[in-house]
């Protein structure tokens, strides 16, 4: 996983691992989630990749856009 560079600096995001058509978040509580394609949507996976890497809006992104859509809790 790589680091989430929190520029706002209050991000719930603490690390991500961006994948083909799919992205692992980390959350600062420990939680982590698997988002794809089927489950999230193409669109929504490329802005969320898209915010990762920028390092700023992840985590509101996925509490107003996409809530429980995703694949797989992990941990």
């Amino acid at each position: 996983m790589q680091v989430y560079r929190n520029l706002s600096g209050n991000s719930g995001v603490r690390a991500y691992e961006i994948r083909e058509g799919a992205i692992e978040v980390e959350f600062v509580n420990g939680q982590a989630y698997l988002y794809d394609d089927a489950h999230t949507g193409a669109v929504r996976i490329r802005n969320m990749q898209a915010l990762a890497r920028a390092g700023r809006g992840l985590s509101t992104y996925i509490s107003r856009e996409v809530r429980e859509a995703y694949a797989k809790r992990l941990h």
